[in-house]
């Protein structure tokens, strides 16, 4: 019988069949952080319950940590907590553990494929839901509940019902201006928020398969966006190429004979998804959020849409009156006072090239703030070896120390009340960047000559 790649690798993982479809499914990398690990840890305590398999756990902190001096006790007390609880619970259970100060930390669904934890063919989870991240390389990776964390930690297994399978294919070659980025939004925004509800989602064709390894990372960040469960790309030798020489990753010789078994992780071409979608490559322009979901998106040149119909009516005006937008308007010309370069999204070395490349003998603007929030310490050292840091510095970027920062605005990294800002990141909820912030989701490129104009502008014409 013909497989998608999903097939492949969820029946490789099953370990039992319930009756009415319902899986036990074994997790080959289970990655935790300081906000969702301190229960499930305690409830292992309360309920007498050892680690299963330590050696297949890998943390890191990063939604809480600041993005300037780590070096000095976190100020926040509630972040303080979670980040020591962490590393606490680490070291009795004799966890590998990246914190604050370690050379390999950062946000946990950057670290994993840097280290070459992430591979093809893995069954990955972590209490996020950005996990879906790692589905770029060809594993089924997916965010899990706080007692399904307790579950893996365990059992080193998680009881799952098989999800319906989506194809999306978008072909052809990408214009100027457009990054992978633009490419989630235009297909979030064409298909809805809730599209992908029920489903895990394999990327195909031309335009995926031209994309870096970072580029195939952010498109199945962003899966979770649309609702599914997860999203994944078939590796080919971009993916190989990618895991080369990473810490963790296999090498020599048995790393040939694994990219044997990798080469076979392919959608059979008789294979039958539950649903599928085509894109065209040439109708996606460089993307602007203007509501408070992703789905919420326009082309840089476009309007506003006046109204939603049916039961969307009411949450479209209700979203149009907190970003205090009106339909029809056009985001062009509107003036940024916050600009925000990071998250598990868009914090990768290849960002922040994407966006020294264009600041490079420009300066911001005067009325923006503009902050990039390197995914890794290997990312910051990396940026510092290419001198991008200088590059920053005479733009009047300021260059931060890793974690999730403002995407989320756990730390000190927040948008004030009622301003905008230009985000690389996922979400653009009400509220997400700090109290009363607005926030507007692009790719670094445009994030990048919005500080520079002071104002969104398009960069197909800068």
């Amino acid at each position: 019988m013909a497989k998608t790649l999903f097939d492949k690798v969820w029946d490789k993982h099953v370990v039992k069949q319930i009756p009415g479809g319902v899986n036990v499914l074994y997790i080959d990398l289970h990655l935790i952080h300081e906000v969702t690990s301190p229960q499930a840890f305690a409830e292992l305590e309360t309920r007498n319950l050892p680690i299963f398999r330590k050696e297949k756990m890998v943390a890191t902190a990063d939604h809480n940590v600041p993005t300037i001096n780590q070096h000095l006790e976190i100020k926040e007390e509630l972040s303080r907590f979670q980040v020591e609880k962490l590393g606490e619970n680490c070291k009795k259970h004799d966890i590998t553990y990246y914190g604050l100060g370690h050379e390999y930390q950062g946000i946990v669904h950057v670290i994993g494929p840097e280290l070459g934890l992430t591979l093809p063919g893995k069954t990955i989870v972590c209490g996020d839901s950005h996990t879906s991240t790692h589905g770029a390389f060809g594993a089924i990776a997916f965010g899990i509940g706080t007692s399904q964390v307790a579950q893996v930690m365990a059992s080193q297994c998680l009881i799952q019902t098989k999800p319906k399978t989506m194809r999306i294919t978008v072909d052809g070659k990408l214009s100027k201006g457009v990054l992978s980025k633009d490419i989630i939004l235009h297909i979030i925004s064409t298909l809805g928020v809730a599209s992908g509800t029920g489903y895990f989602i394999e990327y195909a064709g031309s335009a995926i398969q031209s994309l870096s390894m970072e580029g195939r990372m952010t498109i199945c960040n962003m899966s979770i966006e649309m609702g599914a469960r997860g999203g994944m790309i078939a590796p080919d030798e971009t993916t190989f190429e990618y895991i080369k020489g990473k810490k963790f990753a296999p090498n020599g010789s048995d790393l040939d004979d694994i990219i044997k078994y990798w080469k076979t992780l392919t959608t059979d071409n008789d294979a039958v998804f539950d649903k599928e979608h085509h894109f065209d490559a040439a109708d996606i322009s460089p993307m602007l959020t203007y509501g408070t979901n992703p789905g919420m998106g326009v082309k840089i040149d476009g309007k506003i849409p006046l109204a939603a119909s049916g039961e969307n009516e009411k949450s479209h005006k209700k979203a149009l009156d907190y970003m205090h937008l009106k339909g029809g308007d056009s985001l062009l010309g509107k003036t940024i006072n916050h600009v925000f370069i990071g998250s598990c999204t868009n914090s990768r070395i290849e960002d922040l090239r994407e966006v020294a490349n264009y600041v490079k003998g420009k300066k911001k603007a005067e009325n923006v703030s503009a902050l990039i929030v390197p995914g890794s310490k290997q990312i910051e050292q990396i940026a510092k070896k290419e001198g991008l840091d200088t590059i920053f510095k005479e733009a009047g970027f300021s260059l931060r120390e890793p974690g999730c920062s403002a995407c989320l605005a756990m730390n000190e990294d927040k948008v004030p009340n009622g301003e905008y800002c230009v985000s690389t990141s996922n979400r653009n909820f009400e509220g997400r960047q700090g109290p009363g912030s607005r926030t507007i989701l692009a790719s670094p490129l445009v994030a990048a000559a919005t500080a520079i104009a002071g104002k969104i502008i398009d960069v197909r014409n800068s």
